[in-house]
């Protein structure tokens, strides 16, 4: 177990170094099958792990392989926990990179970074899985920060666009932000347990819970709950929750297929996976758990209302991207982490499906993203067409395909714990997931009928060229629909309420949501046939019945909605005013208050007072005493017998 846990870590880094410092050399074909070759053989042994799990029963790995010093009794380690929870994880980042890895081919074939975004998308795997892998804070850290670079890599992979290195750089400041607070969580872990190590954090939880900490004067928080916010602040920066969602809109600027890979797989599943795999913290603090539901909720439902009035494909699945993470959160914020996790890896596939979706649009449009000017392309891209509905579809949550297991099982458990009463905010919560199943049917549809359907608002030129996609690009459009369809309904059961997760995810016995949907699980035909009566289905359905109403049917309703509810409209188009108070407020702000420490520290203090104030005053000091320097041997006889009549004086009145 331990040699093939580290091939399935170490492959795609090798990898990634071959076609990165080699790649000028060993040419683009080389560079693209080392890579795939790294990744595909992650994803075959991390298939071989999970089969042995669920089939042979095989336990939960935990060894450390490596320790990088000892200070203080703290050990800084590298090592590997593989349970039920991982190996999940470790399949699904490896099945998406896969298939981004294939897609890569088509879509960046006539790039000059080549290889090196090859380099980068498989040196991102690695970061991903040693993130899931972790056993310790330090490596969880490792793999956080890891994924953090790389993706300021790729979504400023193209450096010559100024607007591509804006979005590189607000990325990786909003994630600073976010860090902050990871940092401080862990650091407050360590405090009270005085090791990195999970299990040790775990045993401890209880003690720690005794514990008050004062952030500022006249405040106390108890220690848990300060802990497990600062954790989930971490999370908000790379889940993308609000506020710290400023950054996921604008990574549109890197390349499609890296767009797929951190919306599906990467970097904004990690905060989801780090709070399920925290449960047994999160559990002993009400009040962090209500934090968590509440940023969820909201996210979930104001982030969709920005998709409605995106006219960018690209930017319309990256607010479908933020609201499904929301409710994500929200199903982490009611303590059913396993519907949470099942959540993220049914979203993995349709979301990976939608993005390189609109990049086979990309392609077939000469990389014209708008879709107002597009329509008709179902005519030309038939396979593109059908998978992207299929992929809708599953976002949507219609009766039996993928996300309409996850996405009705959120809503249920927070239903659950509305009833129960288990966690404050609930109520809240359930109308914002609720309500979103109507704003995420229109936008999708809105989508999907402005791109695929309507009349063709192209240009000549691009029209005539019109056609589908490369079997590179389209073959993994194919293999993501397939489990898109059809990977709910088989893996709810055991998932959800089964024993599938075991000790990997702990929940009180009184906050346990999951336990009552088990109560009335029937089985997936059941539960499909319950969801076509269910207000969520009649929402959705609403929801794209109105979306071919206005863009469809009445294609002038909705400009003229728009001057209606111009105050409206103008919220929604600068999404609620946050990059305005971001480079306004905060970023202005910090500029005036650094060019004040500048002028008043720098330039007054210590270049005024210290460094050239001191110079000065020697200076002044110098000539007043050179003016006594009379050359006289007699002025220094009399100054002499002076100062020793003085000094005697001195002595004889003290005596």
């Amino acid at each position: 177990m331990h040699t093939l846990l580290l091939t399935i870590v170490l492959a795609p880094l090798l990898a990634s170094l071959i076609a990165g410092l080699f790649g000028t050399f060993i040419g683009r074909v080389i560079s693209h099958c080392v890579t795939i070759a790294g990744v595909g053989l992650s994803l075959a042994l991390s298939a071989l792990v999970l089969s042995r799990m669920m089939t042979a029963g095989e336990p939960t790995f935990e060894e450390t392989l490596y320790t990088w010093m000892v200070t203080d009794g703290i050990h800084f380690e590298v090592g590997f926990l593989v349970d039920h929870l991982t190996a999940l994880m470790m399949v699904v980042v490896t099945f998406v990179s896969l298939m981004v890895h294939i897609y890569t081919i088509g879509y960046m074939h006539e790039d000059e970074g080549y290889s090196r975004f090859f380099s980068y998308i498989s040196l991102f795997t690695f970061a991903m899985l040693m993130l899931v892998m972790s056993n310790n804070f330090l490596q969880l850290f490792f793999g956080w920060e890891a994924v953090g670079v790389v993706s300021y890599l790729l979504i400023g992979f193209w450096f010559t666009r100024p607007s591509a290195i804006f979005a590189n750089m607000k990325a990786f400041l909003v994630n600073r932000v976010g860090d902050f607070g990871f940092v401080l969580g862990i650091a407050s872990l360590v405090y009270y347990t005085g090791s990195l190590s999970y299990s040790d954090a775990f045993h401890a939880a209880p003690m720690i819970v005794t514990h008050t900490i004062t952030p500022w004067a006249g405040t106390s928080w108890n220690a848990m709950t300060f802990t497990c916010i600062c954790l989930f602040i971490g999370a908000m920066g790379k889940s993308a929750q609000v506020p710290l969602h400023v950054w996921l809109p604008d990574s549109m600027e890197g390349p499609t297929p890296i767009s797929a890979l951190i919306h599906a797989a990467t970097m904004v599943t990690a905060g989801i996976f780090m709070v399920a795999r925290m449960s047994p913290l999160f559990e002993l603090s009400p009040t962090a758990r209500t934090f968590v539901l509440v940023i969820g909720a909201t996210t979930a439902l104001f982030m969709g209302f920005l998709g409605i009035i995106a006219n960018d494909i690209k930017r319309v699945v990256a607010y479908s991207t933020l609201s499904q993470l929301g409710y994500m959160t929200v199903a982490l914020g009611v303590s059913a982490y396993s519907v949470a996790i099942f959540h993220l890896m049914t979203h993995a596939f349709f979301k990976a499906l939608l993005f390189l979706a609109a990049g086979s649009v990309i392609i077939g449009m000469h990389h014209e993203q708008d879709m107002r000017k597009m329509g008709g392309l179902r005519r030309y891209m038939p396979i593109t067409y059908w998978t992207s509905l299929i992929g809708a579809l599953a976002l949507i949550g219609f009766p039996g395909f993928a996300g309409f297991y996850s996405k009705d099982s959120i809503i249920e458990a927070v239903h659950a714990a509305l009833e129960k009463g288990t966690v404050a905010g609930a109520g809240y919560a359930y109308f914002c997931v609720v309500a979103g199943v109507f704003i995420t049917a229109f936008y999708t549809f809105r989508m999907i009928f402005m791109t695929f359907h309507g009349e063709e608002r192209m240009d000549h030129h691009t029209q005539e060229h019109l056609h589908e996609s490369p079997a590179v690009v389209w073959v993994p459009l194919v293999l993501l629909a397939i489990p898109s369809i059809f990977i709910g309904g088989l893996t709810m059961g055991p998932l959800l309420f089964g024993d599938y997760f075991g000790q990997a995810i702990h929940v009180n016995e009184a906050n346990n949501v999951v336990a009552e949907l088990g109560a009335e699980w029937k089985g997936p035909w059941a539960f499909i046939l319950a969801g076509f009566t269910s207000a969520p289905f009649y929402l959705a359905a609403s929801g794209v019945v109105t979306a071919w109403a206005l863009y469809l049917k009445w294609p002038a309703i909705p400009s003229a909605v728009a001057l209606r509810l111009a105050p409206i409209y103008r919220l929604l188009e600068n999404k609620y005013f946050f990059d305005w108070f971001n480079e306004n407020v905060i970023a202005l702000g910090s500029r005036v208050l650094g060019r004040g420490f500048w002028r008043v520290g720098d330039q007054f203090l210590i270049d005024g007072a210290l460094v050239n104030g001191s110079a000065r005053s020697v200076g002044v000091l110098g000539t007043l005493l050179r003016q006594i320097q009379s050359g006289l041997l007699y002025h220094y006889a009399f100054a002499m017998i002076i100062g020793l009549s003085a000094l005697l004086g001195y002595l004889l009145w003290h005596a």
